[in-house]
This record gives structure tokens, sequence and C-alpha cells, in this order.
């Protein structure tokens, strides 16, 4: 379930809110959609990266964020963001924060009846299972934390009904002029379940896990 990140966008499932709420009268959606998952196994405790993903396909969220040169001043970078498995529902959206997301769009979507931009947020209509959705926008995510140093935080992410967390798996690319910014470190590090990839002007991460999953990546300016 998609929670809220650095960029300020929140996902509404089918009265489930991804800040690890549930909106009241919408519970019974979410219920169904979890159903299919013992509830033995929920995590109910921190997070737990898993060595493997579930037999059953679940929430696949994908992030692609572009770093220009120009984003060390402005903060604005392009986002590209991707859903798949979405729980089917009939009614979903994705908010964003006010003055922090321009040109917002949906560039496709599947298995979903309807999908629109209203303001800041992305509006779905009957979800079904299977569903993909992907958007593009313009974020405000790229903070100047002083003396050359800047950084991205994404989440938390996390894929919760009531008390309990379900598995999930986030894919996270980030691509950056290397000629004007220094990777300096990436938390969490590299270990079972999370992947990380590095080479000079790209970051690759994937996790698999249950519980809460923050990442922050921090910059230098060379």
């Amino acid at each position: 379930m998609r929670c809220p990140t650095d960029f300020g966008s929140r996902l509404f499932r089918g009265g489930l809110l991804g800040a690890a709420m549930v909106c009241a009268g919408m519970a019974h959606a979410a219920e169904r959609d979890l159903s299919f998952e013992s509830a033995g196994d929920v995590n109910e405790g921190p997070l737990h990266f898993l060595l493997s993903l579930p037999a059953k396909p679940v929430h696949h969220h994908q992030n692609r964020i572009r770093i220009e040169s120009d984003s060390l001043a402005s903060g604005w970078v392009s986002l590209s963001q991707c859903h798949d498995h979405l729980d089917a529902v009939p009614s979903a959206q994705i908010t964003f924060r006010e003055g922090f997301v321009r040109d917002l769009r949906v560039d496709a979507f599947s298995h979903i009846r309807d999908a629109w931009i209203d303001g800041s947020s992305v509006q779905l209509r009957q979800v079904e299972p299977g569903a993909r959705l992907c958007l593009s926008a313009q974020i405000r995510a790229l903070r100047n934390t002083g003396n050359g140093y800047f950084n991205l935080i994404n989440g938390p992410y996390m894929r919760k009904f009531l008390d309990g967390y379900y598995p999930m798996r986030v894919t996270l690319a980030v691509d950056y002029p290397a000629q004007t910014l220094t990777l300096l470190d990436i938390s969490p590090s590299v270990q079972p379940g999370l992947l990380i990839v590095e080479q000079p002007g790209a970051i690759w991460m994937e996790a698999v896990f249950e519980g809460e999953l923050q990442t922050m990546i921090q910059f230098e300016r060379n």
C-alpha cells in the first residue's frame, strides 16, 4: 500500500489509507481484498524483510525519480510512478500535497474502469483484480539540508489493515547528475530482502517486506 512520501503522495484504496489508517465506513471492501491471506501470517511488529516474494502477487509500487542539475536550486524532480496488482476495490485515489506537485497526468491504466486527474489527485473507479496504473508528475522532493548536502526521503511504505502488516514490494530507481552530485549514503543498507545497485548517476533499490519501510538517499554537491 502506498504511503505518504517525501513527494507528498498518499494512496487511498477501498477504505485503506496508505498512512496506516482505515477510513470510516469503508473497511469491508478492504477486508475482502485481504481475505485470501491467512490472519496467522500477518506481521504485527516492526519492519521485516522477506527473502522471497509470496506465492500470490502482492502490490508492487514503483517509482522512478530523475534529478536534474537545476533540481538542486528548485527542488523539483521528475517522477514516474506505477502500481501493479492493486487491490480490487470500488474506488481509490492517489493524492499529492498541494504546492508539491505539478504537471500531474495519468499515463496508462488497465483493469480499472476509469482514472482521471482531480486537482492534485488521481481518482480511480472500479479497480479490478490485476489492476495496473501508471502516472507521472513533477514533484518538489529534493531537500537542500545546507552546506552542499541534499537528500531524498521516501516512505514510509506499508500495506496495513487494522493492526497487521501484509507483504509489499517496492522498487525505487533514481537518476542523478553524477557531474553535479556525489552519492554519500543509502539507508537502510543492503541486506537479505533489500537489493541495492549503485553506479555513477543511477541507483536502483528493490525491497520485499512487511511493516513500514522508509528510505533516505544522501548526496553531496561536487
